[in-house]
């Protein structure tokens, strides 16, 4: 079975049993490779991440920012459906004010907003870089927070 016919079967599945009418998903994995894609997908799947971030600044024009009560289908490093989640809460702030008790729910390393940091500020770097933009602290950070629903 092909990537797009696994995770459309996937969610068919989830609609199935939970009785859901005119949902729709998102499907898309975390991260830049497919080690940090598994690992996150992982932590997601037990229930110790639940919340990500992105550069708000680095959306498409046209993209649309997750919004509270969508349905998100989190990939593997190879494109295969790990989980569902539903987005619960959605913030936006600057990189300089994230809070500790958002990198917790982030659920990487020790948890702590010192590490988030360490682990986010060169992978926003890169994504700036790449977009032809330049990294600062004042960046405005899309925070998303979610829970596993199946």
């Amino acid at each position: 079975m092909d990537h797009k016919a696994e995770i459309k079967a996937y969610w068919q599945s989830f609609v199935s049993k939970h009785h859901l009418q005119n949902a729709t998903y998102s499907a898309w994995a975390f991260g830049n490779s497919p080690e940090m894609t598994n690992e996150l997908a992982d932590l997601t799947f037990k229930g110790i991440k639940t919340a990500t971030t992105s550069a708000y600044d680095l959306y498409e024009e046209n993209e649309p920012y997750p919004q509270v009560g969508e349905y998100n289908i989190i990939l593997d490093g190879s494109g295969h459906p790990v989980c569902i989640t539903k987005t619960v809460v959605t913030e936006i702030m600057p990189y300089k004010n994230m809070t500790a008790e958002h990198a917790y729910h982030e659920g990487e390393g020790n948890r702590t907003l010192a590490y988030w940091r360490s682990v986010h500020e060169p992978f926003f770097r890169n994504e700036f870089k790449e977009a032809g933009q330049t990294f600062t602290e004042d960046m405005t950070c899309f925070c998303e927070v979610f829970e596993v629903v199946g």
